[in-house]
């Protein structure tokens, strides 16, 4: 609780300094920073619905003024890879992933491909591992998961993400063009984390 109220704090200070327009980055600002610090499990069982391409700011050193610094640019960048990824036909509502916590089996659909893979989490439901078959070369990726008031986030490690994206820009018949354009977004961003947004 100590913790809250000394975030809430450090960014009412900065409010006072700060004219209208920054209003709306201070709310997202602390919104984002509840739901990071404070996210709730999250259960990953049954379907989920691709809202979007998510990013979240880390720091190699865990204090709240690098994620204040960093989480500045996040939504510029959700902007921009939203906008390229629109152009391969990868928008919300075109990519679903269902999970099932029976076998831990998933299955990534999108835009007509079934992708199918075993996941697993771990560390009280805030970690995810998704291993796909033999159709995605058996890719792996570990990532953290973070609840929200919409849904969750599914997040990975930049270049990670980024090398998932270009596997799945090519399995769809795309041209990898957008995609190394979407690179580009996370070059110098070593503290970043880029997956998805989803919701059920």
């Amino acid at each position: 609780m100590k913790k809250l109220v000394s975030v809430i704090a450090l960014v009412a200070m900065f409010g006072v300094h700060a004219g209208a327009q920054s209003f709306s980055t201070i709310s997202n600002l602390v919104s984002s920073l509840a739901g990071t610090v404070y996210s709730a499990p999250v259960s990953l069982n049954g379907t989920y619905n691709y809202g979007g391409i998510a990013v979240s700011a880390t720091s190699s050193e865990g204090g709240v003024l690098s994620n204040l610094a960093g989480t500045a640019v996040t939504s510029g960048i959700e902007t921009k890879a939203d906008e390229y990824l629109a152009k391969v036909g990868i928008v919300p509502g075109a990519m679903t992933f269902t999970f099932n916590s029976a076998d831990n089996s998933f299955t990534l659909n999108v835009l007509g491909l079934s992708l199918p893979g075993t996941y697993k989490v771990g560390e009280a439901e805030k970690t995810v591992t998704l291993t796909f078959g033999k159709a995605m070369q058996f890719f792996c990726m570990t990532g953290t998961l973070e609840s929200g008031l919409n849904g969750a986030k599914m997040l990975f490690p930049a270049n990670k993400a980024m090398a998932f994206i270009k596997k799945l820009v090519t399995k769809l018949g795309e041209k990898s063009s957008e995609v190394a354009a979407i690179s580009k977004l996370a070059d110098g961003y070593d503290n970043y984390k880029i997956g998805f947004k989803l919701s059920k």
